[in-house]
């Protein structure tokens, strides 16, 4: 600090101006080169590996793709809302297509129409009038297989070439004398048969519209070449209040073999089963008139 003299003789200090402090000296700028190692310090892994670039870590991020539920969801509402938005485009230009058109081209379009619907209202009735002639076709062919199979059971019935059951008699002839003929026992079938006898069976052979009967050497009878043993016992399918009284009227078939000393007994069933059979047989001559 020094003194100044003034005029006057005073004596004045003058103080010096406080140092001014400049700038603090500032670091020199390292090049980019020196810098990076800095950072891939910071960015490198802990496991010691080099460090990823940033393309690197996209690539890791985007594949691969990590699609989860909500993300479906989204994709498969766009996908419909992208259908229906097409279907709906496709339809308006359709539809501006017909606005679009002269009036000679939409009446020549209604003809067409028109015309096409005429054209399958006749084929559906077609097909329907097919339908019904196929079904009553079938249904005719049914009730006919029907009716050949229920002749051809009665027709076999009456061959004897099928079992038979029903209601009817049984009648029994125990001829211990051995005087019961063969004529006799052909009286009893006529009259079962006139009191409307449907199938009938003597002992095991079964009786048909050919049957004959012959008397044995040893006093027995034959039935269609087999002997039948005592006692005869024939089983009878028809209406038994007409089977039992033709063989109770006076000297009918009862009485004349009671008089032969054998014991006649007639005997009303619910059911009785017919089942001895006979082997169809080829006629020699005959043929149906409608071949």
């Amino acid at each position: 600090m020094g003194t100044e003299e003034t005029p006057g003789g005073d004596h004045r200090s003058k103080e010096l101006p406080a140092e001014v402090h400049g700038p603090p000296p500032t670091e020199p700028v390292r090049p980019a080169e020196d810098a990076a190692p800095e950072q891939d310090e910071q960015h490198q892994d802990p496991d010691g590996q080099a460090p990823l670039s940033g393309r690197q870590r996209l690539a890791e991020g985007l594949w691969p793709p990590r699609v989860t539920r909500p993300q479906l969801i989204v994709a498969l509402l766009l996908f419909v809302l992208g259908l229906g938005l097409a279907i709906q485009v496709r339809s308006n230009n359709d539809s501006s297509a017909l606005r679009g058109a002269r009036q000679e081209d939409l009446v020549r379009i209604l003809d067409e129409l028109d015309d096409r619907t005429q054209r399958l209202e006749g084929e559906k009735q077609r097909l329907e009038d097919q339908r019904t002639g196929l079904e009553n076709s079938s249904d005719q062919a049914e009730e006919a297989r029907k009716q050949t199979v229920e002749k051809e059971r009665q027709l076999g019935i009456l061959a004897g070439t099928v079992a038979a059951q029903g209601p009817g008699i049984t009648l029994t002839i125990d001829d211990k004398k051995g005087s019961v003929e063969a004529d006799m026992l052909l009286d009893a079938i006529q009259e079962l048969r006139a009191a409307g006898a449907e199938a009938i069976q003597i002992n095991d052979v079964r009786v048909v519209a050919n049957t004959y009967l012959s008397d044995t050497d040893s006093g027995g009878v034959r039935v269609d070449g087999r002997k039948v043993g005592k006692p005869y016992r024939f089983k009878v399918i028809g209406k038994p209040q007409d089977l039992e009284p033709a063989l109770n009227i006076p000297g009918g078939v009862v009485q004349t073999l009671e008089k032969e000393q054998a014991t006649v007994t007639v005997t009303r069933a619910e059911k009785i089963v017919v089942d001895a059979l006979r082997a169809a047989k080829r006629p020699d001559y005959a043929r149906s008139s409608s071949q």
